[in-house]
Parts: C-alpha cells; structure tokens; sequence
C-alpha cells in the first residue's frame, strides 16, 4: 500500500489561537489539493511553540513570562469543549488523516495546566489518540504539565499504524519501545529541535524500529513574529532564523527518503510505501525476534491518572 503524506513546517501566527487555526486549516486545504491523505503539523503548533522560554533570563524576566504564559494559556486548544472541531471537520470532509501539534489546557480538573500535545485525527473526523508529553524539556517544565501513558498508543488508520512521540521523548528508549511493540507503520515526531544531530537521532529511529519516520520543527523567521507581540524586539530578531524547520522523512532501516525541508515555510510532500517498514523487519524485530523476553521485561501503565475521583451517594 503506498499513501501520500504532507509535512506542514509554516509557521503559525504566534499565541493567536483563531489565527492559526485559520493558517492551519489552509496548509491542510493545500496539501489535499496535491493529494496528501496524511497531513502532519509540528510540535505545539496551536498557537505555537512558546520559544521565548529559551531566551528569558532566569529570574530576571519572570513578568514578562507571566505575561506570555497568560496570553498563550487564553490561546490553548480546550479539546473537551470542542476547540479541534474544525481541524476534525476538515479531516472528515477531505477523508484524510491528520496529526496535530498543540499547547492543550485542561479544563476537566485545573483549568489552568497546559500540556504539550499531540492528537491523531481519523478521515472520518474523530479524534484516535491523544497524546501528552510525558517529560517537558528544561525550561518547558515552566510552561507544560507532565502527561501520561493514557496516548502511548499506536492507531489503526486508513493510510497504516500511526504513534506519536514528542521532541526530546524521542531520546527516551522505554517510550520508543512501547510504540514499536505496538505494530507500528509510522513513527511521528513533531517537535521543536532540527539540525544533523536530530537527523541522526530519527535515522537511528527508523533503523531501530523498522518503521517510516515523519518530523519537523516550524520553520519560523524573527519577521514571523506578530507586531503586537509583548516585548518582541527584546526577543527576537526580524533576520534571524529562530528555527529552520527541517521537515524529513526517513526510510525504515535508516536513509533520508525525503527533505530535510531547511529554512523554507512550506509543505514537505512524499509517496511511501507501508509494506516497507514490515520488509525492513526481517532482519532486525526489537520487539519480536530480536527481542529477548525471557531477559527483559517491560510494563507500561496506560491507566488515565486523573488528581482527584469524586464519590456521590
């Protein structure tokens, strides 16, 4: 079975969450159009990676990020009250699977924690997985809650077995495993890192797993970022690259099939054959042949671990 995917690396009208979701809906319009029937957006894409974290100083800007921090949780996608019910709609009217990065707020219980998420959406409009960073990087601890096992899942779609991990989880070998023993077509790591030595690390992943390896990072320029936003010229600078995107597709056993896609705000296109991840597993199964259970044993904990369970009488 060979299916076309579409790799969005545009950048997103940065802590403006109806803007982006406009932004959003036309990348995925464009990608049909070319015949895309899975479409992936980057880490947090909704309403962007909040990349000023890395450019604070410690201490001496904490106004400024309660600020930001405001403006992107007013921003954050509320799923349970239907804030990814056009994403979904434009999945179910354009039969097509989509993956998409977001800065989620928890309205069940806090209404406050962000996470950084990533969400699977069927062609027919319904919402397959949700995933939740388990482990924020350095200052994004400042920024997103940790997550549970409740989205390390790997999901039946109509273009092959799709799992999620996010950014640096990428660089956590339990994590990783517990999707490969899952059957897993398609291994897809939106986030915000680029460059050879991330190159590197999803080469390894599609040798390692014997699957396709779909990541990108937004490929986002210092003039990307909107006018109004709260100290802007402090942040960021109008000719610098903040980030390059780097949109790629790896073959599975290792070999760049498509892109890198490197400082250019579009759509990384490629038609991929499924049969080749199972192919590629003839020789190295670390889940199955390759495997040795009879040394090592793995348990996952996929339970929701909600912070408080109500009882009424």
């Amino acid at each position: 079975m060979t299916i076309k995917v579409a790799i969005v690396q545009k950048p997103p009208v940065l802590l403006d969450l109806q803007a982006t979701m406009q932004r959003a809906l036309e990348s995925l319009e464009e990608a049909v159009s070319n015949g895309a029937q899975l479409v992936v957006f980057p880490e947090a894409y909704l309403p962007g990676y909040p990349t000023w974290i890395w450019r604070l100083r410690p201490g001496g800007d904490m106004a400024l990020g309660n600020r930001l921090h405001s403006i992107l949780r007013e921003n954050a996608v509320d799923i349970s009250a239907g804030g990814l019910d056009r994403v979904c709609e434009a999945a179910a009217k354009h039969n097509v699977v989509v993956v998409m990065g977001m800065n989620e707020v928890d309205s069940d219980y806090s209404g406050t924690t962000l996470f950084n998420t990533v969400v699977v959406i069927g062609s027919n409009g319904e919402i397959l997985n949700r995933h939740r960073k388990l482990m924020p990087t350095n200052p994004e601890r400042m920024v997103w809650g940790m997550g549970d096992a409740s989205g390390l899942r790997v999901v039946d779609t109509p273009v092959g077995r799709i799992g999620c991990l996010i950014c640096w989880e990428s660089y956590m070998p339990l994590a990783r495993y517990a999707l490969f023993a899952q059957d897993i077509d398609i291994y897809i790591a939106p986030t915000w890192d680029s460059g050879e030595i991330w190159l590197a690390s999803m080469n390894h992943i599609a040798r390692e797993g014997g699957c396709w390896v779909l990541s990108t990072a937004t490929a986002i320029h210092g003039s990307d970022v909107p006018a109004d936003f709260p100290e802007r010229d402090m942040l960021f600078d109008d000719d610098e690259w903040i980030n390059p995107g780097d949109a790629v597709i790896v073959k599975p056993f290792g070999g760049v099939h498509s892109g890198p896609l490197h400082q250019e705000k579009g759509i990384l296109y490629a038609d991929i054959s499924l049969e080749d991840a199972r192919n590629s597993r003839k020789a190295l199964d670390v889940s199955g042949h390759y495997g040795r259970p009879d040394i090592f044993h793995l348990e996952v904990d996929r339970s929701i671990k909600p912070p408080v369970r109500f009882t009424d009488k």
